[in-house]
């Protein structure tokens, strides 16, 4: 048994098709078979059955397939880790985030930390839905993934930073723009700009909404988005209503007819960090994490002392683990208070 082929293995598993991870690797179908079958000679027990369409791994082999992938994901961290000590340039910090992520919630964080870090690479992977930035943490291509909190996933930590309350945002002309708040069964009757699909923004959403006694989901639209600065981009152009959460970063001068209204009474979403463990962050990757939240608070001093705490940590031990704070998701206590924003007015961009 070789690590190559429990790559291969966990490459078929997750493809569910011999030929589909022959054509990645390269090689033959036959080549790929021989190493299942060298992993099932070795293990005394088929691993994979056949479907028809692909193959799917047995009782046998789903136990494998678990113990590889994590087993093959901290080994990846830990090349990386290697190259990085190798190449002698302070580390590098791996980051999956959505296509928005950076502008509206890492923005002043990266500038503080390039201050103190200069010799630190950045390295940004978009993904366009959480259950991609789990993938890519759980097999080691990032140490950190920004996301919304959602349900627990195994082999994956999720930390809360912020929460975002929700807004209604309409064109500045909408009979609704000078409404100081609006009710979540008052959405119902709205032209609704729908959020991704599948996301968990929208999950949240329409779970929240499902669940009161005052009204219904609201209606299909044949208006939908794949993140949400098109939303309110669409929004301002009076394209229909969109329920959104209220991002950090939000300037006026970039939606200057568009309103956004306060829905109190839904509970904000929770956003912040997905990591395999955080007790095994490299300590630069704690440190870009710990400026993050401290730039989210406000707090830009807090913010340039988490990316200086860690600077020895660069060479040596650094402090690990104090910025998660406890809140929906698992994260754990910590220094960092979990963030709320709050609105208790219509935001007028004007």
């Amino acid at each position: 048994m070789t690590l190559d082929d429990l790559r291969v293995f966990v490459a078929v598993c997750e493809a569910g098709s011999l030929s589909a991870v022959a054509r990645d690797l390269g090689c033959t179908q036959s080549a790929v078979s021989q190493r299942i079958k060298r992993l099932e000679r070795e293990a005394g027990s088929g691993l994979l059955e056949r479907r028809p369409r692909g193959v799917a791994p047995t009782q046998a082999g789903r136990i494998l397939h678990r113990a590889a992938a994590d087993g093959i994901g901290g080994l990846d961290l830990a090349l990386h880790r290697l190259a990085d000590l190798r190449a002698g340039d302070g580390g590098t910090v791996r980051v999956t985030t959505g296509a928005t992520t950076v502008r509206h919630f890492m923005s002043g964080a990266v500038v503080a930390f390039r201050t103190h870090h200069p010799h630190v690479n950045l390295e940004f992977r978009t993904e366009s839905s959480s259950r991609r930035c789990f993938e890519v943490v759980a097999d080691g291509s990032s140490e950190l993934a920004w996301i919304t909190i959602g349900p627990p996933v195994p082999g994956i930590e999720q930390h809360p930073v912020v929460r975002l309350p929700w807004v209604l945002a309409v064109r500045a002309d909408d009979p609704l723009a000078d409404r100081e708040r609006i009710e979540p069964e008052e959405l119902a009757g709205i032209r609704h700009i729908r959020l991704p699909e599948n996301s968990t923004s929208r999950m949240r959403l329409d779970d929240h909404l499902s669940h009161r006694e005052a009204g219904p989901v609201p209606p299909p639209s044949t208006t939908s988005v794949a993140d949400w600065d098109t939303a309110l981009l669409l929004a301002e152009l009076g394209v229909g209503h969109a329920v959104v959460p209220r991002l950090p970063g939000l300037h006026a001068s970039a939606h200057p007819a568009l309103r956004l209204i306060p829905i109190a009474a839904l509970p904000p979403l929770a956003t912040g960090w997905a990591v395999r463990r955080w007790e095994a962050l490299s300590p630069a990757a704690v440190a870009f994490a710990e400026t993050v939240t401290a730039c989210l608070g406000g707090d830009t001093e807090r913010a340039s002392g988490g990316a200086e705490r860690a600077t020895a940590g660069l060479g040596g031990d650094a402090e690990k683990g104090k910025t998660v704070t406890a809140g929906p998701g698992g994260g754990r206590a910590g220094s960092q208070a979990l963030t709320t924003g709050s609105w208790s007015s219509v935001t007028h961009f004007s």
